[in-house]
């Protein structure tokens, strides 16, 4: 499990002001020296991740945040980059002072409530003071899960690792199938994986090798080509395969070369419905009827990898779209966790599949998006739709055009 991926791993992320103990209480947990102790305040500046097992869980990824009381420029900056971390939180551990709680604690704990991510609180250095007794009531009531401790000395940090395997979100301990419930067992799939200039050295692209080990797991069984072998590929079976599944720059010749009573979808729908909402990325896909000659479009890719002459986000994307709708759009992008304060600028946001992110991270796209009422849609979604096979590419997930009309299309 030391090479999971990080997308699959649960995040944990420790936030409080500064010199609370944070990063003491990281490294009691993790057993090893994984941040920088020290008196003085604001000694973590950014981000520590901690890759690690937690027996029954699994892989977890532990982060150490800054100080969100920070200050000064580079405070703003370093507080800027702990928010970031609440977009992908699945359990919060909130350390405060034992003796020093209040509004400060109280937002932090707000904003998780209302993100509805689990909280713990850690209540730290109560070989100083104690925590008050209607704090602790407080939190009972709530249901918060508290742990008075001495991060230093070892004391509560079991306390710790067992409020965190029980307050596992239930989607983490049973999370959603990829493909294998659209398959079912002892079937085929048939993937069909460029092997192109974006395509890594040696290796597959992460959601090639997800989508074949969730295959695998389903008792199923899948064969992979390249898309100028898909159609003698499929002759030479003597049974059909069930579905079709392609990376979304082949669509056009997947389509043709598959037969019309085999399933076909790409990996990037299925990584829109495994790490997001699929209702909001069809739903988002109706505007693009709307846009208009100036309207602005962002595309947001996941991973930070170097882009090419041909790239995906920033060329063939945009290229679809302009034919398509045939006007003059604006198209800006962001990569990996960075994003626009001013997503209301934007008559459309197109999210890549994710396949880097955990579910959390991507949710909180979404619902980033909503909130400032503008429509977000996904890569093979917005490419099957500006293609005209928007309704076969999601035939697998038994959505119509009735019902995409039915969302505002």
């Amino acid at each position: 499990m030391k090479t999971a991926p990080k997308s699959l791993r649960l995040h944990i992320g420790l936030f409080g002001r500064r010199n609370v103990g944070k990063s003491s209480v990281l490294n009691a947990v993790t057993r090893q020296s994984v941040s920088i102790v020290s008196e003085v305040a604001g000694t973590t500046t950014d981000p520590v991740e901690k890759p690690m097992e937690i027996l029954p869980l699994g892989p977890v990824l532990f982060i150490d945040t800054a100080g969100v009381d920070d200050m000064g420029s580079l405070g703003k900056q370093r507080i800027g980059k702990t928010k970031k971390i609440f977009d992908r939180t699945d359990i919060a551990v909130i350390v405060a002072e034992a003796g020093h709680w209040g509004s400060f604690e109280e937002k932090l704990l707000d904003e998780f409530t209302k993100r509805n991510v689990p909280a713990i609180v850690v209540l730290n250095k109560i070989d100083i003071a104690r925590a008050d007794k209607n704090l602790l009531k407080e939190l009972s009531n709530k249901n918060i899960k508290f742990i008075e401790a001495v991060a230093t000395e070892g004391v509560g940090i079991s306390e710790i690792r067992t409020s965190l395997i029980e307050t596992v979100p239930e989607s983490f301990i049973n999370p959603p199938s990829i493909v294998g419930d659209l398959l079912g067992p002892d079937n085929m799939a048939v993937l069909v994986v460029p092997i192109d200039k974006e395509a890594p050295k040696g290796r597959l692209i992460l959601p090639q090798v997800q989508v074949i080990r969730d295959i695998l797991e389903s008792d199923s069984y899948c064969t992979v080509v390249k898309e100028r072998e898909l159609s003698s590929v499929l002759e030479r079976f003597k049974e059909k395969p069930k579905i079709v599944i392609t990376d979304s720059q082949a669509f056009l010749k997947v389509a043709a070369d598959t037969p019309e009573d085999v399933l076909m979808t790409s990996f990037s729908i299925l990584f829109a419905r495994f790490k997001g909402d699929l209702n909001e990325f069809v739903s988002g896909a109706s505007a693009i009827e709307k846009l208009e000659s100036g309207d602005k479009v962002l595309v947001a890719e996941s991973c930070s990898h170097h882009q090419i002459c041909e790239d995906i986000g920033i060329v063939k994307i945009p290229r679809w779209l302009r034919q398509y709708t045939g006007c003059k759009l604006e198209f800006d992008s962001f990569h990996g966790y960075d994003f626009t304060d001013k997503i209301q600028d934007y008559k459309l946001v197109i999210q890549c599949g994710g396949c880097m992110w955990n579910r959390r991270q991507m949710l909180s796209r979404i619902s980033q998006c909503k909130e400032a009422n503008v429509p977000i849609t996904n890569y093979g979604v917005a490419i099957s739709y500006c293609l005209g096979i928007f309704e076969r590419a999601l035939k697998p997930f038994s959505y119509s055009l009735d019902y995409f009309k039915g969302r505002g299309g």
